[in-house]
Order: C-alpha cells, then structure tokens, then sequence
C-alpha cells in the first residue's frame, strides 16, 4: 500500500513535468496559435475517443449538457490560443510566470459564480502577485504583448475550472473532456472556415511539427490528463494542489535547459516570478489547511 502510494506520488510529478514540457514544445512547434491548438485539440480529442471506446465509456448527455461541454470547451480553446499566442509574443518563462496568476482570477471568480464572500487573504495576496507582475512588466517591457496574453489565458483558464467544477460533480472527467475538446475543433473550424483560413498552407505541416504535435497531444494532454485522474484516487487534495503549483518551475527550468538563451531573462523577472509562484503556492496550503479544519470541526 506505501508503495503504491510513493508510486502514485512519483507518477504524479512525471505528470506536472509533463505539463511543464507543454509550453516548451509550443516554443519548438513552428506553426502559429491557431492551427497549432487546433491540430492538437483534434489529434487529442482522437485519442480520448480511443480511450473512452476501449473503456466502453457512456458518451450520451442532454443537449443542456451538451451545451455546456460546448460553452466550456471554447473557453479551453481561447484559453490555449492565447497561451500559444504569448510564448511566440513573449516566451515561455514570462508565460509560465504571469500564468500562474490563475489561481487568484479563480478566487475572484468563484464568489461571483457560486456566491461566496471574498476572503481577505485573497485580496491580500492578490495584490502580492499584482507587485510580482509589476516588477515583470518593469523590467520586460518589450514583452508586453505576451504578458497581456498570458493574463488573458490565466482567466480564461480559471473560469473554465470554476465551470469544470460543476460538471466534474456529475459525469465522468474523460466524457467532459472528450467533448470540451471535440467542441473546442468544432469552434475554431468555423472562425477558420469563415476566415478562409483553411488554405492548402494550413494543412503543409512539416514532420518536425508532426513530430512535435503528436507528443503534444498524445502526451501532454490525452496521456496526462487520464492519468492525473487516476493519481487523485491515491494521493490528497493537499499534495496535488501542492505538486501542481511546481508546474510553472518545471516549464521554467525546462525552457533554459531546452530553449537555452532565448529564455535567460534579468535577475528582477526572477524576483517577480518567485513573487508570483510563492504566493499562489501559500495561498493553496492556507485554502487546504483551513479546509480540513472544517471537516474536522464537522466530526465533533
């Protein structure tokens, strides 16, 4: 049972690696945001659709539900476009740094959407991550493009998650997720269509794309989305969130050891970062411990 369990934790750090990796092949992928995240929404919508036959998964909803997959699923294809869109403004450490900001768009979000007082603590260190991004944006001024992208992102990937969350409460994550991205092609398909944009250009991927895109989407995002899944029957809400947080460090030191001096940045875009990272990293152990307090204080 601790084996399994130390397996299980090992297994969920290869996954945020995993994640952190993402960004980088979005640096190596010579293709622009758009057909980048379309071919990956496709390649891995294909590859969940796999799964899910091979589980022999219920893929039959109501068209509510349906519509909500739909509305979900173009958030996460904005979320991605504007991701892609600030590492090729910007690259991927001023990415991964500001998108960390995520998790205080979501505290902002979920009293709005689910009507929850505002915490104080979050404003608190709400404005620590606006000091971080300051001192970013500071010293890059030339990236600044990437950086309001990258902001965009961060909240579009936080409302999906506030969405995600009522869903995940009532149908299985690998028939939401299949859909979310099915929808997801289907939206940007018709921007495309509409633009004129499926031109034979559109389709002249080269095998160093391909070979990129395949990893992408079979590995960063059908692969370690299915097994995140799993781990989470194993380890604590606690540790997860705790691992998760070391996403951006992962994508980071990946990009230097990958991307080399295209991704060394001033020693203040590291103050900056370490600002950002570290606070959304307290204000996820300050929501766990006060969590289990609660259920405890429901036992007595």
């Amino acid at each position: 049972m601790q084996n399994d369990k130390l397996l299980n934790y090992l297994h969920l750090h290869f996954i945020v690696f995993i994640w952190g990796f993402t960004a980088v092949l979005g640096a190596l992928i010579t293709l622009e945001a758009i057909p980048l995240v379309w071919y990956r929404m496709l390649l891995a919508t294909g590859f969940v659709f796999l799964y899910l036959k091979i589980k022999k998964e219920n893929l039959r909803f109501s068209m509510k539900t349906l519509g909500g997959f739909a509305l979900a699923g173009i958030i996460i294809a904005l979320h991605w476009l504007t991701f892609f869109g600030a590492i090729k403004a910007s690259n991927v450490s001023v990415t991964l740094a500001v998108i960390s900001t995520g998790a205080f768009f979501t505290s902002l979000l979920e009293p709005l959407l689910y009507g929850r007082k505002i915490i104080w603590y979050e404003v608190f260190f709400g404005l620590l991550v606006m000091v971080g991004l300051y001192i970013i944006f500071d010293v890059e001024a030339s990236y600044t493009l990437g950086i309001v992208l990258a902001l965009i992102s961060a909240f579009l990937s936080a409302l999906f998650s506030v969405i995600n969350g009522k869903f995940v409460l009532k149908h299985k994550a690998s028939a939401i997720s299949f859909y979310e991205l099915l929808f997801g092609v289907i939206g940007i398909s018709i921007y495309l269509a509409i633009s004129g944009s499926f031109t034979t250009e559109f389709f002249s991927v080269s095998t160093h794309d391909w070979m990129y895109l395949a990893i992408l989407a079979s590995g960063c995002t059908a692969y370690a989305f299915i097994a995140s899944i799993h781990v989470m029957k194993w380890i604590s809400p606690y540790t997860v969130m705790l691992t998760i947080n070391m996403e951006p460090v992962y994508g980071i030191i990946l990009a230097l050891l990958v991307l080399g001096d295209a991704e060394k940045m001033g020693s203040q875009f590291y103050y900056g970062a370490i600002i950002i990272l570290l606070t959304v990293i307290a204000n996820g152990i300050i929501k766990i411990t006060q969590e289990r307090k609660r259920k405890r204080l429901s036992k007595t």
